[in-house]
């Protein structure tokens, strides 16, 4: 079982250094799958969403939008 928050001091950090070693992690994992090969069944999911925007772009939506809906969410 991975440590928790508490146990690493996490909790004591602040919002800002929380988000900021969440990104360190992030980027840290994202670097390491990078170096993975992506499984096939992904693969064709991944194209399979990629044809269906390439064909009916409206279907999708700007992510500005997406990012206003989220801010306008969190921050009440």
């Amino acid at each position: 079982m991975p440590p928790t928050l508490q146990q690493l001091g996490v909790d004591l950090l602040s919002p800002a250094d929380r988000f900021a070693l969440a990104q360190a992690l992030w980027d840290s994992v994202h670097d390491s799958l990078e170096e993975e090969p992506i499984a096939p069944e992904v693969r064709a999911e991944l194209e399979r969403r990629v044809a269906l925007a390439d064909a009916d772009p409206s279907r999708g939506v700007p992510w500005e939008e997406v990012r206003a809906a989220a801010r306008a969410r969190w921050s009440k």
